[in-house]
């Protein structure tokens, strides 16, 4: 039986990177993987995503210059751009495996289960550790509905060999928005269905709905307060049917959330308490085992299921598993909705916002016509400001196909506590995000 000071389980970008830290502090580490070496987000996830949202950005970017110097909306070639993701994607695994090697940490394959807090048995071969950590992400939930096995996963839509003409996505959260948009680019019919009419709850519902609007515009169908309650196979497409609705279509994409990869684990075994939103940990990211620890979006936690997130748990729990006493303690987080229009926020969310009604006032700017983004023909472009009772700004939601690098340079100098002197102070590139600061600060 082997025996380690530490075994990660799970490794994608936190678990990876924990395992590195790790053995960089001299610990002798192996770490396990059940599915594909490097984890959801550069295989089936956030990384393949943005390589195919590239070419949807390229092509509307040309697009709202049509009459400004171009003619006509390129063509976005399918097969094309899916070859372009897998020049990314098919490496993935391989070089994980290659750098864990180099870096001389074990690697196993296969479900990870507990036996006790110290040991595990992986495809029979039984293992020992001082303390462990666990990364094992999350995957999509499925609708429990009539039919469910009949519903694909954003999984199976980023590794498509060829487009469905017809594709509807269940749910409206950000998956759902960001895959119906490239898409549509791409050349289906799009249809979002979605049991109220409040997507994407977690962003500001003013540009949420102007969104929307813009998605609309692009040819992406909606449809709120639509219970969905089965999908039937009708040879080769799916009718999807509701109370006093029927849509048919050749593929059909739950996008209902995503749920913690827990299972096979026998974190009973271990002694170590979850729930259905994941495994609970104390402030030092510790579990209710004290030698073992877990992060990333395993977590039962209220902050944002993201990849930087996983990232910044997880060089903090490399020190708390070194005896750092420290509680972590998060940052502002952004988030971001991609598409040829990004939406981005940071700040409180819109929970404790509506919360407190009273304690907050708000002003939207339309910056279509700054220069930034006039030169662009950015004609959606919006800012949202929120602010507290002493006037300073407790959240923001941009709108805009430089949403991104916004809420970036907002996210620093609202940490940072800047002044509108003191961003004055600094001369930036002109024309830019960064360029409009001091009119925002």
């Amino acid at each position: 039986m082997e025996k380690y000071d530490v075994i990660v389980i799970g490794s994608g970008p936190a678990g990876n990177s924990a395992a590195y830290a790790l053995k960089e502090k001299g610990k002798t580490v192996a770490i396990i993987e059940s599915d594909l070496w490097g984890g959801t987000c550069p295989n089936r996830g956030c990384d393949p995503k943005k390589m195919l949202m590239s070419g949807v950005e390229a092509q509307k970017r040309v697009e709202t210059m049509i009459g400004k110097g171009f003619e006509q909306t390129p063509k976005l070639v399918w097969e094309d751009l899916m070859a372009f993701k897998k020049s990314y994607t098919d490496s993935v695994p391989q070089n994980t495996k290659d750098g864990l090697d180099a870096a001389e940490i074990d690697r196993y394959q296969g479900q990870a289960s507990f036996i006790d807090a110290n040991h595990i048995i992986v495809d029979d071969q039984r293992l020992e550790a001082d303390q462990f950590l666990i990364a094992t992400g999350q995957r999509p939930a499925v609708l429990s509905i009539e039919g469910q096995d009949l519903l694909q996963s954003s999984t199976d839509f980023l590794a498509l060999e060829h487009l469905p003409k017809t594709i509807v996505f269940i749910g409206a959260g950000y998956i759902a928005f960001e895959l119906a948009v490239i898409a549509n680019a791409a050349g289906s019919e799009v249809h979002i269905i979605h049991h109220n009419d409040r997507p994407l709850k977690e962003f500001d519902q003013e540009l949420v709905t102007d969104l929307v609007e813009h998605m609309k515009s692009a040819g992406i169908d909606f449809h709120f307060n639509v219970d969905t309650k089965a999908v039937e196979l009708l040879h080769p497409n799916y009718r999807i049917t509701g109370d006093n609705f029927e849509l048919v279509a050749d593929m059909v994409i739950g996008a209902t959330g995503r749920i913690p990869n827990v299972e096979g684990l026998e974190l009973a075994k271990a002694g170590v308490d979850y729930d259905k939103k994941g495994i609970k940990v104390d402030d030092h990211l510790r579990t209710s085992q004290q030698n073992i620890f877990a992060c990333g979006d395993v977590l039962a936690k209220s902050q944002p299921k993201l990849t930087p997130v996983a990232g910044f748990e997880a060089g903090y729990v490399v020190n708390a598993m070194n005896g750092d006493n420290e509680a972590i303690e998060y940052p502002l987080i952004p988030t971001i909705v991609f598409g040829d229009q990004r939406l981005a926020r940071i700040g409180l969310s819109e929970r404790e916002l509506a919360a407190h009604p009273e304690k907050y006032h708000s002003k939207t700017t339309d910056l279509s016509s700054w220069y930034t983004y006039h030169r662009i023909n950015d004609q959606g472009a919006k800012i949202k400001f929120v602010y507290d009772e002493e006037n300073k700004i407790v959240a923001v939601t941009c709108l805009s196909q430089l949403a991104d690098e916004v809420i970036n340079y907002l996210l620093i100098a609202l940490t940072k506590k800047m002044t509108h002197e003191e961003v004055e102070k600094y001369i930036f590139a002109y024309p830019s995000p960064a360029s409009d600061l001091s009119y925002f600060i």
